[in-house]
């Protein structure tokens, strides 16, 4: 059995998801000992901190020119010490061009089941990759462990079936017969889907493989050779995933540099290089929109960025005030609101929110709002697990300077502990009420655990800012409580426009942080917070061209 027969039906059912755009995971979420084996947990912890203080010498890579590592962790706030081999931009690129035509030449079947099997031997160090997501981005262990390992894994399946659902739209060869009357012509056609050439995948510091991946495996399945360009800050948990691809490329004996892992520094960083290089034709990015914006301009070059935006909560009426409330603290805090999806902007109207039990004014949402991101802060078992640890220094120093913003701060960042960790780079959330009028304030992305209460004449206007700040400014999410119809479908509509998704009337265990592969399209590219989606056909129907071929048939 060849590597696609052994996972095509996992294939199959990946394509069938697709479409129906119903729940599907091939990567359990559940870190239980009966889902991944007793000692699971155990052993993928002890394989990170075996890492810890060496080279990291998994890779197939060779001739590298240097060694270099500048990894942190939010935890310990304490270096890693785990050092990459490091190469130039002219040996990356040169070893990229010369594999990509090994590549290239390689059926999508065969493909399909290399980057599979790759999978399949990914899912058996997921706990290690927890470990080095907890110890690169500060994320808690359970988000840790889901982000980076099965649903990243699902991310990048959803890339591979995306892929090769294109790369089968049309036969290969055809017998093109047309009447002439007293006779045919007739021609042989064939058709070629060639891929782009080089692919550069950048990384970002907060969700090191969760954002990677989905170009990654959509590049290769298309049949591009592909650069990773790691944030120097979260390295390891993607450096695992592009070694174990350099494995089964070996063992199926083609090239390894197929996948490259081009590691740097700070200090010396190749980002700019490699994203200029005309040899490189594919770039994806996630991250800052300057830099984005950037990468967008950048001639014969084909970009998907997924950037900054402002993301809104438009409240209006609810059902159950107290778990509207809990429900968005809870947002807030997960991850220290270090989410491109994670709430900002909350326009509540001057005269309140609507519920069964009568009106609900502006501070008494404030009042039950900030109560929940306190009570869940200093919840023992809940609280440092949700908030995790802050990856960047930048982004305690945003919180402090939000506290002083033009308003009532409802709620000021103040220190806790993390009884595993004592030494945690920590911020709780601070909480600032915003005049509407006030839009210098809150047109901008604030990155961290940062809410801005923005009170509105009514809900007519907290729809029209919301828009205005997803058109003008980008936005990836938007939540809405509305119990009226016909202000829901005016929600609808409007941020429709704005290429908005919008979650409504969110209670209970699900929060409007989180999309789920095979069915969420997370960035619709519609609007300035990026110009790709994961994953629709676009997202991967660009990485390839279709050529055709003909000749007269003969006689």
């Amino acid at each position: 059995m060849n590597l696609f027969e052994k996972h095509q039906p996992t294939l199959t059912k990946a394509i069938e998801a697709l479409h129906a755009r119903t729940f599907f995971a091939a990567f359990p979420e559940n870190p239980a000992p009966a889902t991944y084996g007793e000692t699971a947990d155990a052993d993928g912890q002890a394989k990170f901190r075996a890492s810890l203080n060496k080279k990291f010498e998994e890779l197939k890579q060779t001739s590298a020119e240097g060694w270099a590592g500048q990894e942190e962790s939010p935890y310990l706030q304490e270096a890693l010490n785990i050092s990459y081999p490091t190469f130039s931009t002219a040996s990356l690129v040169s070893k990229s061009k010369t594999a990509f035509h090994q590549w290239r030449k390689v059926s999508a079947k065969d493909r399909a089941g290399i980057l599979m099997e790759s999978l399949e031997r990914i899912k058996s160090r997921f706990f290690e990759v927890a470990y080095a997501t907890m110890h690169t981005t500060g994320q808690g262990y359970m988000m840790a462990f889901q982000a980076s390992g099965p649903h990243a894994a699902d991310r990048a399946l959803e890339a591979i079936a995306a892929g090769y659902e294109e790369l089968n739209r049309f036969p290969e060869k055809v017998l093109w017969d047309k009447p002439m009357g007293k006779f045919n012509i007739q021609l042989n056609k064939e058709w070629r889907a060639v891929p782009k050439g080089i692919s550069v995948v950048i990384g970002c510091s907060t969700f090191p493989t969760w954002n990677s991946v989905t170009g990654i495996y959509g590049s290769l399945m298309t049949g591009n050779s592909v650069i990773v360009k790691p944030h120097p800050g979260a390295i390891l948990p993607i450096a695992i995933f592009v070694a174990e691809i350099q494995k089964v490329l070996e063992e199926n004996k083609l090239d390894v540099n197929i996948c490259q892992l081009a590691a740097d520094t700070f200090d010396k960083m190749i980002t700019k290089e490699l994203a200029e290089h005309p040899d490189v034709k594919l770039i994806d990015f996630t991250g800052n929109s300057a830099f984005g914006s950037y990468l967008e301009g950048l001639p014969g070059k084909t970009v998907f960025t997924e950037k900054t935006g402002v993301n809104s909560v438009i409240l209006d009426s609810a059902e159950d005030i107290d778990k509207v409330a809990a429900n968005l603290a809870f947002s807030v805090n997960l991850y220290s609101g270090q989410m491109c999806t994670a709430p900002q902007n909350f326009y509540i109207p001057a005269k309140g929110i609507e519920t069964p039990n009568g009106t609900i004014s502006f501070d008494q949402f404030a009042e039950k709002f900030v109560g929940n991101l306190n009570g869940l802060i200093d919840n023992p078992k809940a609280g440092p697990f949700v908030l995790g640890a802050v990856q960047n220094k930048k982004t305690n120093e945003r919180v402090i300077e939000a506290e002083k913003l033009p308003g009532k701060v409802w709620l000021k960042s103040r220190a806790f502990e993390n009884p595993m960790f004592k030494n945690a780079r920590l911020a709780t959330p601070v909480v600032v009420e915003v005049d509407s009028s006030k839009k210098e304030i809150f047109s901008k992305e604030l990155f961290g655990p940062i809410a801005l209460l923005i009170k509105t004449k009514d809900t007519d206007e907290s729809i029209a800012l919301a828009q205005e700040m997803a058109m003008q400014h980008g936005a990836i999410s938007c939540g809405a409580y509305t119990t009226n119809s016909i202000v829901k479908e005016k929600i609808a509509d409007e941020m429709a426009l704005a290429a908005t998704p919008v979650s409504f009337n969110l209670t209970g265990g699900i929060y409007m942080n989180q999309n789920a592969a095979f069915s969420d399209f997370h960035v619709t590219g519609g609007n300035p917070s990026g110009n790709a989606s994961f994953t629709n056909p676009e997202y991967v129907t660009k990485r390839f061209t279709w050529v055709g071929h003909r000749e007269p048939v003969k006689n």
